[in-house]
């Protein structure tokens, strides 16, 4: 039984055991000396996991009593979890080298972090989701921080340190008041309790505390407080990671819960799920508006975002589940390619982040404008850009699952999210004569840009397949 339960979490085990190992290997050789060297192969290992669970994966397995389960909808998730960490790192290794704080721990906080997420994903078990949950969190807690010489990097830690720790003593009472009425922990006891479709008031208070701290992790408003502040004062290839590889855990940890916790009682929690959502997009979009630091916009970018795949959770049917991943995995894509670019913005060798430096930049770069021209208008959704099409699936997903006003509340609010995404594609081609950013990328930054803009052209086609493999994925979790 042990041997059987340990070959399906056998990937989390590989990342686990390199990440101790690498760390073991660092502090008794050269410490940052071995930074790079870690760094590259903790990305290759990722990358490598990612593709064996994509090719090997098939059929559906627990483990450890059923706290663990390993199906099609957790290993569509840790695909683009272990594919992204492993893109972000290795975009992120010169401009650590540039600033001079590619310290060794940076890459073996995210392995530990992604070993975390993939428990998120897999959790069948309410003391599994806590596990993994805080494993995630105590990682992404201090690689916030890493830029110990900052204040804006030591501040963006600590925010997120104790904003963090009250969304997870939420999250504990309500698995606490969870447990307390169900006598199980479990997800599949949990549901055979309310198999009559009714639950106790004790039960529905757990649900609504197990949300409102996951609504925190996914940067749900109004759960969102910490989210620019720490985009804004992280290194920016933690906020690169932060807005890519969590998001995708948390979502699909929401979802796990929604459906095999609480499957049989979808009126209850749709309402709720529905009200972050709304509120998400129209704050996202609205307070967006006025930022002029481009970490603090996508931040606010990621709160409407985030609300847009709620949408698809909130319908509460196969299709949304399968509308949510579609809208997950090609919101990665998009982060990672404009995150590549802002990575490699500069002036007189130091990083900047202000989007008034991007005015008349299609004049010094036209191919870079031009990528990250694709990728803002693919995130504003406006066609026949990819992201249009991951809007389209959520916003049809609300329609079938007789949510019209939610999705009437959706279009309005890419509407006028659009706004600020727009007006860097204005400052680009129409600004005002000023002093150009410098943008010298790498190869693996220049490949994430212009990768991530060609994939949100060409996917128009077929979206490369996701959309097959998200149904299967889907259907795996809700039947």
């Amino acid at each position: 039984m042990i041997s059987a339960d340990l070959n399906i979490v056998l990937p989390e085990l590989i990342l686990a055991v390199y990440a101790m190992g690498a760390l073991m290997f660092a502090v008794y050789t050269g410490k940052d000396a071995t930074a790079p060297l870690i760094l590259g192969s903790t990305a290759a290992l990722m990358a490598a996991l990612g593709v064996w669970i994509a090719i090997s994966g098939s059929g559906a397995a627990t483990a450890f009593g059923g706290a663990f389960i390993d199906d099609g909808f957790s290993r569509f998730a840790k695909v683009i979890i272990l594919l992204s960490a492993a893109a972000i790192l290795l975009m992120s290794q010169s401009y650590m080298e540039r600033i001079g704080i590619l310290k060794f721990e940076y890459p073996i906080l995210i392995a530990l972090a992604t070993v975390g997420m993939m428990m998120m994903v897999s959790a069948g078990d309410l003391m599994a989701l806590y596990m993994g949950l805080e494993l995630q969190s105590l990682s992404l807690y201090v690689i916030a921080a890493l830029h110990r010489d900052d204040q804006r990097s030591t501040e963006a830690g600590l925010k997120y340190f104790v904003l963090g720790a009250l969304s997870s003593g939420l999250l504990l009472y309500g698995a606490s008041l969870t447990y307390g009425y169900a006598g199980t922990t479990l997800f599949s006891g949990i549901l055979e309790t309310i198999s009559d479709g009714k639950m106790p008031i004790g039960l529905l208070l757990g649900l609504v505390f197990l949300f409102a701290g996951l609504a925190f992790k996914v940067s749900a408003a109004p759960f969102h407080m910490w989210t620019p502040d720490v985009y804004e004062g992280s290194p920016t290839p933690v906020t690169a990671f932060f807005a890519t590889a969590p998001k995708v855990a948390a979502m699909a940890l929401f979802a796990r819960v929604a459906h095999d916790a609480f499957g049989t009682v979808t009126a209850d929690w749709t309402q709720i799920i529905a009200l972050l959502s709304v509120v998400s997009m129209f704050l996202g979009a609205i307070a967006a508006i006025g930022q002029r630091d481009i970490k603090r916009l996508m931040a606010y970018s990621s709160i409407a975002h985030m609300g847009f795949a709620l949408m698809g959770l909130a319908a509460g049917t196969m299709f949304g589940i399968q509308a949510m991943l579609i809208y997950l995995a090609i919101y990665v894509v998009m982060n990672i390619g404009t995150f590549a670019f802002i990575l490699s913005m500069e002036r007189d060798g130091q990083p900047v982040t202000d989007i008034d430096g991007l005015h008349q930049y299609s004049k010094a770069e036209p191919l870079k404008a031009l990528a990250l021209l694709v990728l803002m208008f693919s995130l504003a959704g406006v066609p026949p850009m990819v992201g249009f099409f991951g809007k389209f699936y959520v916003l049809q997903a609300a329609v079938d699952a007789d949510l019209a006003w939610l999705a009437v509340a959706g279009v309005i609010a890419s509407v006028i999210g659009a706004f600020y995404y727009l007006r860097i594609v204005y400052f680009m081609y129409f600004g005002e004569e000023r002093d150009a950013i410098q943008t010298p990328m790498n190869a693996y930054n220049w490949a994430a840009l212009v990768g991530a803009a060609v994939i949100m052209v060409a996917g128009v086609v077929n979206l490369f397949g996701v959309e097959a493999l998200a149904a299967a994925a889907a259907e795996t979790l809700v039947n």
